[in-house]
Parts: C-alpha cells; sequence; structure tokens
C-alpha cells in the first residue's frame, strides 16, 4: 500500500516547528563612481625638448615582425613621462591605433637600468613612466606584430613588398602638439628592395635608409611603401608613382596608359589652379597578397589595386579609381579641412560630422578626374554613378537615418559587416555624398547659363595659397559662404534637406538635370560586370535582394527584399535552382524565365546542418543600373563635367 502524507497534519507540523525570527532587510548596497584617473597632459604647442631617435627593422618579412628601438631624449628633472601610442588617426576617422599588435614592450636608461611603466586605465594608448632623478634620456625597445591573415587586421607585409606606417612603430610624449615633436628616422628592409616614401632626405647607410629630421606630425603622414619589385614613373609636377608588385611582369604599363596619370595630374592642376605640397608620391601595390587600401596623405598616399589592373588594362577599368580620389585628399582633407577633424595630437578625439564634405566632395572630383585624364572610362564612370544612385532607391535605412548621421559610423561600427546594412546603412557619406555634390554642380550650371560649375568653387575653395602644405580648416558655414559667392542660392536649405534630414526622395536630381536618368536593363553595367567578374560573385540586390559569393552563399540580403522575406539571409547557401545545381547563370536564367510568370523559382538552401526548399516569388526579372541620356545627343551638364579641361602642359619634375 503506498503511503501517503495527509494535507490533514500539514498544520500541525507548522505548529510544532520552532518560530524563524524575521529580519528585516537592509538597504541595498549602492555604490559611489571611482575617481577617475587625471587627465592626459593637455598638448601644448611649444617644442618638446631635443630630437627622438627612431630605428626601426622590418626586415623580417617572414613573420611580419618589426623590432623598434626609440632613444627619447628628457627634460633636466623630469620625474614623470607619458608616451602615447597614435589613437585616434587623420585619414582613418576612428579611433584605429594600433594599440593591439604591441608586444615585447620595455623602457630603460641608456646604461640599461628597466624602468617601470604602467598603462593608463581610461586613455589605453598612454603609457605612464616614473623616472630616477637626473635621468636625460630613456631607450624603448618593442616590436609591431604585423598581422598576417585577413581576421588579424590589415596584412601590410609579405615577402615581396612591406607598408611601413610609421604610428605602428613608434611613440611620442604627451603634452605638445604633435608638430612640435622632433625625430630623426631610420629604417632597414631587406637587402635591395626599393624604398619609396614622401619623406625627405633619403640616405642609404649600413644597410639601413636614413631620413632627414623631420616632426611626427610629417613623419605619421609619411608611410613607406617598400618592395623586392618596384619602378618609380616621374608624372610632372613633382609629381611620382611609386609601385611595388607581387611578380615584375606586373609592372609593364603601355606608354598610352601610364599618360592618363599625367594626364590626372595635369587636370587636377587646371582644376584648383594650386599645389599644396612641394612634392607628391602615389604609394602604389599591384597585389592580392597584402591587404587593400585607399588612404591620402599630404605629400603622398596608399593605394592598393589588383595584381593585373595595369597589364590587362580594360578589364581592370573598375579598379582604378582609387588614384584619383586619393590624390583629390591632398587639397580636400589634408589641405582644406574640417576644424574638428584636426586634432594637435593622436589622442584627442575626431568629430567627423562634415566627412561628406571631406570624403563626398572628394569621391564626387575622383570621379571626375578619372573621366577627365583617361584613367577611367567614362562609360565605367557613368556606371559607378548608375550602381551608387540604384542603391539608394531600394534602401530602407534613408528612411530613418541622415546622410550626416553616416558620418559617425566609422566610430561607433569599425566598418565591420552588418547583418542587414540595408536598414542599418554604413558609410554613405561617400556615394550619397557625391551625388549631393553632383546635384550642387548642376544647380550652380543651371542658375549660371553653363557659364560656372563646381569647378569654380573647388578653385577658389581648395585652391588657394600656392605652395601651402599646411592645413587650412573651414567650417560648414565656409563652405556656403564660398558657394554663395559662386552663385547665390539657398545652399543652407540644400544641405540641410539632403543631408542632415533622413527620409528624403532618391538623390537622383543631380542625374536628371544634368541630362541623364537612372534606367534598369536586365544585363550589369560596365563597372558592375567588371567588379562582379573580378570577385566572381554575382549582385542581385535590385532584383532578388541579395548578394552571393562564388559559391552561392549570400553575402548580404536587402532588408524587406524578396529574398529576405523568403528566409534567405547571410550565410545561407543556395544548392540547386529549379532542380539543378547552382551556379551563377543557371540562376540569372531563373529569374529571367520567372518573369511574368506565376510559378515561384525553386530553391534547395542549406543553412548550417540543414537542407530544404525555399519558394523564391519574385516575378520582375533581372535588373541593374544604368545612365540613360535623355533628350538629343548633344553633351549635356553631366557630359561636360566629366570631360577634359585645357591644361598649360606638363611641367618638369
Amino acid at each position: 500500500m503506498q503511503k501517503t502524507f495527509g494535507f490533514a497534519l500539514f498544520p500541525l507540523l507548522l505548529a510544532a516547528a520552532p518560530a524563524i525570527a524575521q529580519v528585516q532587510p537592509a538597504a541595498n548596497s549602492r555604490p559611489v563612481a571611482a575617481p577617475l584617473p587625471p587627465p592626459l597632459p593637455e598638448p601644448q604647442d611649444t617644442p618638446y625638448p631635443g630630437t627622438i631617435l627612431l630605428d626601426v627593422d622590418a626586415s623580417d618579412v617572414a613573420s611580419g615582425a618589426m623590432r623598434v628601438t626609440e632613444t627619447i631624449p628628457v627634460a633636466p628633472d623630469t620625474t614623470r613621462l607619458t608616451l602615447l601610442q597614435p589613437r585616434w588617426l587623420p585619414g582613418k576617422h576612428a579611433p584605429r591605433g594600433p594599440l593591439a599588435e604591441l608586444g615585447g614592450l620595455s623602457f630603460s636608461t641608456p646604461d640599461g637600468v628597466r624602468l617601470r611603466w604602467r598603462r593608463d586605465p581610461v586613455a589605453v594608448e598612454a603609457f605612464h613612466l616614473e623616472l630616477p632623478r637626473g635621468t636625460r634620456e630613456i631607450v624603448a625597445k618593442f616590436v609591431y606584430t604585423s598581422p598576417l591573415r585577413d581576421a588579424e587586421g590589415r596584412v601590410a607585409v609579405t615577402r615581396e613588398m612591406s607598408n611601413l606606417q610609421w604610428e605602428t612603430v613608434s611613440l611620442y610624449p604627451a603634452g605638445h602638439y604633435v608638430r612640435q615633436v622632433r625625430l630623426r628616422p631610420t629604417v632597414r628592409f631587406p637587402a635591395g628592395w626599393s624604398v619609396f616614401t614622401a619623406l625627405d632626405g633619403a640616405k642609404p647607410s649600413g644597410g639601413r635608409m636614413g631620413f632627414a629630421e623631420t616632426d611626427y606630425e610629417t613623419l605619421v603622414d609619411s608611410p613607406i611603401f617598400a618592395g623586392a619589385y618596384a619602378q618609380r614613373f616621374d608624372l610632372g609636377r613633382n609629381v611620382w608613382l611609386d609601385v611595388v608588385a607581387d611578380k615584375p611582369s606586373l609592372l609593364a604599363i603601355r606608354p598610352e596608359n601610364l599618360r592618363t596619370y599625367r594626364n590626372m595630374v595635369e587636370q587636377a592642376q587646371a582644376l584648383f589652379g594650386a599645389q599644396h605640397f612641394d612634392h607628391y608620391d602615389f604609394l602604389l601595390a599591384l597585389t592580392d597578397r597584402m591587404g587593400g587600401i585607399g588612404l591620402e596623405h599630404h605629400r603622398s598616399s596608399e593605394n592598393q589595386m589588383e595584381p593585373r589592373t595595369w597589364v590587362d588594362w580594360t578589364a581592370g577599368d573598375w579598379d582604378r579609381n582609387v588614384i584619383p580620389h586619393e590624390f583629390v585628399h591632398s587639397w580636400n582633407g589634408k589641405y582644406r579641412r574640417p576644424a574638428r577633424l584636426w586634432t594637435p595630437d593622436y589622442s584627442q578625439p575626431m568629430q567627423n560630422d562634415l566627412l561628406w564634405v571631406y570624403e563626398g566632395q572628394t569621391q564626387f572630383w575622383g570621379n571626375v578626374l578619372a573621366a577627365r585624364s583617361g584613367v577611367q572610362s567614362k562609360d565605367t564612370v557613368l556606371g559607378m554613378i548608375a550602381s551608387t544612385a540604384g542603391l539608394y532607391t531600394q534602401y530602407p535605412g534613408r528612411t530613418w537615418r541622415s546622410v550626416e548621421d553616416t558620418t559617425f559610423d566609422p566610430v561607433f561600427a569599425a566598418r565591420k559587416p552588418k547583418p542587414f546594412s540595408s536598414l542599418a546603412r554604413g558609410e554613405e557619406y561617400y556615394g550619397e555624398g557625391m551625388l549631393v555634390w553632383l546635384e550642387a554642380d548642376q544647380i550652380i550650371r543651371a542658375g549660371t547659363g553653363g557659364a560656372k560649375g563646381l569647378d569654380d568653387f573647388a578653385r577658389t575653395f581648395f585652391g588657394m595659397r600656392q605652395g601651402d602644405w599646411g592645413v587650412l580648416p573651414y567650417e560648414l558655414d565656409d563652405v556656403i559662404a564660398a558657394l554663395q559667392a559662386i552663385h547665390p542660392f539657398d545652399w543652407a536649405g540644400f544641405f540641410d534637406s539632403r543631408i542632415r534630414t533622413p527620409g528624403q526622395p532618391a538623390p537622383l536630381g543631380g542625374i536628371e538635370q544634368g541630362g541623364y536618368r537612372l534606367v534598369w536593363r536586365d544585363a550589369p553595367n560596365a563597372y558592375d560586370k567588371a567588379r562582379m567578374d573580378e570577385s566572381k560573385t554575382l549582385n542581385l540586390n535590385h532584383s532578388l535582394g541579395l548578394a552571393l559569393d562564388k559559391d552561392g552563399k549570400v553575402t548580404a540580403s536587402r532588408w524587406d527584399g524578396p529574398a529576405m522575406r523568403a528566409g534567405l539571409v547571410t550565410g545561407i547557401q543556395i544548392v540547386s535552382v529549379n532542380g539543378v545545381a547552382y551556379d551563377p547563370e543557371g540562376l540569372k536564367a531563373a529569374v529571367t524565365a520567372a518573369k511574368g510568370a506565376a510559378a515561384p523559382i525553386a530553391l534547395v538552401v542549406k543553412r548550417d546542418d540543414q537542407v530544404f526548399p525555399v519558394a523564391l516569388d519574385y516575378h520582375d526579372g533581372l535588373r541593374w543600373p544604368w545612365l540613360e541620356r535623355t533628350g538629343d545627343v548633344a553633351p549635356n551638364g553631366l557630359d561636360r563635367l566629366l570631360a577634359p579641361r585645357p591644361t598649360t602642359g606638363r611641367k618638369g619634375a
């Protein structure tokens, strides 16, 4: 018989139990904020005493590690010194300094006495040192462990070439403007390598390359490209094209193609009317082994293109915009710079709200110079504009987020992939900014009967003070005043609606006023086709609402597009299309066959370890954006914008 516990007995047991004391809980613990550590010394526009000796051994290309010895003078009676790693760097628009790659750090006196150091718990780029009284200099040693694979960061060293950025291999003293810190740099690369940089006074000695004494601001702004296979080309006007490549054969460029770069230098001179550098070096890597880069500096730029971009000139047309874009930055972004994007050192945060001028107008002029010079064909440039414009016709993120707000994306998003970038938006101050400046150009052209355009703004705003390669900051009011002087218009209202207000119509005004219209065709334009061919991808954003890699895996899915509604999101792989194993041509054929039909496209897809069918209900066919001329065939506003300007001829180096 099962034994049961009668509920009637339960009250008696409770009555027999000892009384439990009723303890009143104490008040919840309520902490008080701990004080923050003292702030870093404010930078002052005063010279740092003495000259830092910076020696970098970058000869170990197998490990990619760069070994640094930095000898730093110390003012008399100094007992506390703070050294900084650069954190907020011009051109990167975010705190992207190389803090994580520093290793093996030590500080000592010249006679070998080790010094203790402590990292600042808030400003983590800062190292605080306590110095024995009477210390006159210290020696810092560390290793910069350059990334070896993409998962670790951008690969900057291969067995054939190296991209040395000085901020990765140096520390600087806090409390001074970086232009007031003097250094004498030396660097070792593998024997026989060519070394290219905008630094002055290059002189080989004892297996090392030394440079003239310079200030830290100029040093950081003057990176090095070095390589085993290299060539230097004179483009005139003290402008040089310095190229390293994976193989010697990749350096071959036909004379007529090299001439387009010389044309670009002349077209830039015709556009801006003044140079803001004493000499300029394009540092170019033709490689798929070193990580991609397009980074502006005042007297140079870091650039990467696919290995065969020069030898397969026509096929590589899509890839050549980086050079004209970065060249424009010498005027827009380096010489003229938003006031809060100039900082006295590399710890003070930069404020990005005018990047739509800094980058958006540079994107605009990069396209224009590419077409005017022949570095890219006009058809490719029109395709680039079409591709950008088409994107914003189906872009739900524009309903809630303004162009200005995207200027803060580099700080908090750090260019990481997003699950649905069409909803979240990214750094669209480049592309949408370019389209806004295109509209501004056409407004000026229409308002002046074609007598003026944005060229006139560029000459008056960026081309002043020939030979000045300092920094001349600006505010938005300065931009508006300069435009107003060219053509009176409600520029403040124009930028407020186009840049600061979300939910605006697709930014097609400049295209339409320029005598073109955005149309949709069932084949990609020249730019989109070449880009897909090179990467072996398939972009069906404007039809199915997805992009696929070479294996049929979804790399992007448009928010609320047909693919997303069917459950096709990033990471899913298409296995078959209408019963046939996936291949890009088969999928395109299926989309074409489904146009106007009733039956959905039948897919089998794989997600993780599951394979299942998906019915994709889409019937509008293939769609890619193109620009089509409206009206007669006579040159219109956009044609005139992209046409070459008269030049004064090539100047000697």
